[in-house]
């Protein structure tokens, strides 16, 4: 049987391994998945987690330990269907971006600076910049956070909200909707953070940050990053954060 289809639609080879592992094992714990799907220990609840998220496994809870089971194939309609409204909803956010992008592109008042960086190492230089230009009493806003990050990505973002927060540097997040409640509690958690869910209805393909003259463009599936220096840019990108903001709710932490 050709199964290659669950990867056209999405779903990484190791997903695939362990949902098809979990189809012919039925209900199980990690150890028997592991070596079912041939996806290392260290990765397999990280996997197994992601499809979770996408309604395609569940557990349930016997004596302490989680045993894993597949849901009906029939779930994969869902999942796409959700994949559909979600390319709709980047849709219809890229179609209101690109007129201003295009007008950002044709101004010709002040010279802008743009680099490309690319991998985990890029991306954090990205994140490091923000040190160089902001100080004590300052802010700096990021949205269309994605729901899923790698674990290196979380743990960085960890330590660096502690080192943000003793640097007297608040933000504002907006995150896409999916994201975890225990992100945002965690976010949430610390000094002269807030974080909150985008508004209804809006998720954005890539996300932004944003502070000064600074605009960073993230694009998660291509762990690449485009930071654009340019104060009329990010005045600009600054006025949608406001937009989204204003509509979106407070995070209710119970």
């Amino acid at each position: 049987m050709n199964y290659s289809v669950l990867r056209d639609i999405g779903l990484t080879e190791s997903e695939t391994k362990v949902y098809l592992a979990l189809l012919y094992l039925g209900s199980t714990t990690s150890g028997p998945l592991t070596e079912k799907s041939g996806v290392a220990r260290s990765k397999i609840y990280e996997v197994v987690e992601r499809l979770i998220t996408k309604g395609l496994v569940s557990y349930i809870v016997k004596q302490k330990t989680k045993y894993y089971q597949a849901e009906d194939p029939i779930k994969f309609q869902d999942y796409i269907d959700q994949k559909e409204k979600t390319l709709e909803q980047q849709r219809k956010a890229m179609n209101e971006l690109i007129p201003q992008l295009q007008l950002q592109k044709q101004s010709a008042k002040k010279s802008s600076e743009a680099q490309i960086y690319e991998g985990f190492k890029g991306i954090i230089t990205v994140a490091e910049h923000t040190y160089l230009k902001l100080k004590k009493g300052e802010e700096f806003y990021s949205w269309g956070i994605p729901t899923n990050q790698e674990e290196r990505y979380d743990l960085y973002w960890k330590r660096d909200h502690l080192r943000r927060a003793k640097a007297g540097i608040t933000c504002k997040m907006l995150f896409n909707h999916g994201t975890p409640r225990s992100t945002l509690l965690n976010r949430n958690s610390y000094k002269g953070s807030e974080a909150r869910y985008m508004p209804p209805g809006i998720e954005t393909p890539s996300w932004f940050l944003n502070y000064k003259d600074v605009t960073a463009i993230f694009l998660q599936s291509k762990e690449m990053v485009i930071e654009i220096i340019d104060k009329e840019i990010a005045d600009s990108f600054k006025s949608y954060f406001d937009a989204f903001w204003k509509q979106s709710k407070p995070f209710k932490k119970s």
